[in-house]
């Protein structure tokens, strides 16, 4: 078991920019121990004044869209291009099986994992809808705190996951394939609205002519969509992170946007609404934790769900005499 740090200890340490104190503050808040969650709860109030002051940007994509290679290339881009201090929150899949997963990105990433303005961090998606990491909040706090001026928060892939990951995020990055049959199919409306921008990647060799063609396609598609109320107008742009080409746009427009927000005081008001949005999950986390660990619940729970499964009672009968016990 890791060694405890005091409150102080882990604030101190994440604020002078030491990454083993980050680290360990992250794993801290990623702890589902009630010890190591009050503790967490502590070390976050210190921390809190000096967070903020990132540009968070959400990544998704298609599966096989390339999304680490996309990163790594466009984050190594920020770093020497505009001189940024970036962090990478990247969540695993959970496996609903064994409960085990991959965190596999610093290995998928070395040249970026080797750069020390960038820090690297896979977490596992444990039970949380759509596979975000139910501490990947906190753990964008410690980073912001630790100096971290950009967040690039990378989802498992495109699903439910996408709104959770826009409630965190100022810009949202959705990473397009073309070539595949036709781009738009297979992608809900929902998440055409959600971003900010579309890059189409793999844009290079051979592929370059089905990359212009659907990028042709996603501008008139992003047309018939009604105004976002950030008075921002989606972007598209082809990229390949093989060839390094077409990252420049893309930062661009996140800068563009970051300065069109602040400016109108849309990037303020979304950001107090998020903190809202996340009190309200936190609230409704913790009642579903304190939920399955009442003794109570414990010892009705094999006999309702026996009586559920087998037919003898609905299951909005059964919820409501588990819920009478709490």
């Amino acid at each position: 078991m890791l060694k405890r740090f005091s409150p102080a200890a882990y604030a101190e340490g994440v604020l002078s920019g030491n990454r083993v104190l980050l680290s360990r503050a992250i794993t801290l808040v990623e702890s589902t121990l009630a010890s190591d969650q009050e503790l967490a709860h502590q070390v976050m109030e210190l921390i809190l004044p000096h967070a903020g002051k990132s540009v968070r940007v959400g990544i998704t994509g298609v599966p096989g869209v390339g999304k680490s290679t996309f990163i790594e290339a466009f984050g190594s881009h920020i770093l020497a291009e505009h001189g940024k201090k970036l962090a990478v929150l990247a969540i695993d899949p959970t496996s609903q099986r064994t409960g085990g997963s991959i965190l596999g990105d610093k290995t998928r990433m070395e040249t970026l994992a080797a750069n020390p303005n960038a820090y690297i961090r896979p977490s596992p998606a444990g039970k949380t809808l759509g596979g975000v990491a139910r501490s990947t909040r906190e753990s964008m706090l410690l980073c912001e705190a630790a100096g971290f001026n950009v967040i690039f928060v990378e989802t498992v892939g495109v699903g439910q996951s996408e709104t959770a990951v826009h409630e965190m995020v100022d810009f949202f990055l959705l990473l397009m394939l073309a070539g595949a049959g036709d781009e738009l199919q297979g992608i809900k409306k929902g998440i055409m609205e959600m971003a900010d921008a579309i890059a189409i990647t793999k844009a290079d060799g051979a592929n370059q002519l089905a990359a212009t063609s659907a990028q042709a396609e996603y501008r008139s598609a992003l047309h018939l969509f009604p105004a976002s109320a950030s008075g921002w107008t989606p972007q598209v742009s082809v990229c390949s992170a093989y060839e390094k080409a077409g990252l420049a746009p893309i930062w661009q427009w996140v800068e563009e946007y970051a300065q069109l927000t602040q400016t109108n005081g849309y990037f303020q008001q979304r950001r107090q609404d998020q903190n809202l949005h996340w009190l309200k999950q936190s609230i409704r986390q913790s009642l579903e934790e304190r939920f399955y660990q009442n003794s109570a619940i414990q010892r009705e729970w094999e006999t309702v769900a026996q009586q559920v499964s087998g037919g003898e009672k609905s299951p909005f009968a059964a919820a409501a005499h588990l819920l009478r016990l709490t």
